[in-house]
């Protein structure tokens, strides 16, 4: 019995695999908008009503990719933030080297979730820790770089009222760290994932296109930014 259930199990994981993955190939022809269970399940010669027990609605199956890009995402900032490095600012540009590369990489996948919204869907409750990954390994790094002294006491507005509030949300994720450069951290977030977006949609033809040293010497100044000397 326990070995029926184990095989159904693996035979089930294994057909997700192949819808999600036909999934992709329709985003990379068709994009987000027009994603389709029929198409799907025609390609994989699946009745559409099987199709439905794995993935109930369009929506169900965009969570489902969004949540694995995201963590795809993830997993590559990780593992760069998790080698050795002399210094946290020399982890800090891998990390931003190994976000712009898996983008690069998946370009499709990143618009996905970066992209343009996709009209009719809203992403539910499970989708925020997935996409907090990559900013949580930024602030563990700045959180180290303080705890070791490699973080300058840079002279930057504190915030105030409401935004005080937000950045207070930071605190527990780079303990000891002050609100101001927390503040620059969410900055420094968000100029990230604008500089990429940029980059893949076409904005930096004509100016930074190559964008190699550009995004290289931006790693570089947006550590300072932060306080990482």
């Amino acid at each position: 019995m326990s070995a029926g259930r184990t095989a159904r199990e693996r035979a089930r994981a294994e057909l997700t695999d192949e819808i999600k993955a036909a999934a992709r190939r329709q985003l990379e022809t068709s994009g987000a908008e027009s994603l389709s269970l029929r198409a799907i399940s025609r390609e994989l010669g699946m009745v559409s009503s099987s199709l439905y027990r794995y993935f109930p609605s369009r929506d169900d199956l965009l969570t489902a990719l969004i949540i694995d890009a995201y963590d795809a995402l993830g997993e590559a900032a990780e593992r760069a933030a998790n080698q050795v490095y002399p210094h946290p600012r020399e982890a800090w540009i891998a990390v931003y080297a190994a976000v712009r590369n898996w983008a690069l990489a998946n370009r499709h996948e990143y618009a996905l979730i970066y992209g343009s919204p996709i009209a009719g869907y809203q992403a539910p409750q499970t989708t925020v820790q997935p996409a907090a990954r990559v900013p949580l390994v930024l602030l563990r790094i700045l959180g180290q770089a303080h705890a070791e002294g490699w973080l300058d006491d840079l002279d930057a507005p504190e915030p105030t009222g409401r935004l005080a509030e937000q950045v207070d949300v930071l605190t527990e994720f780079a303990p000891g760290v002050p609100r101001r450069m927390l503040l620059r951290m969410a900055i420094v977030w968000t100029q990230l994932f604008g500089m990429i977006s940029f980059e893949l949609f076409g904005q930096l033809v004509g100016s930074m296109d190559p964008a190699d040293d550009f995004f290289a010497e931006t790693s570089r100044q947006m550590a300072a930014f932060v306080g990482i000397s």
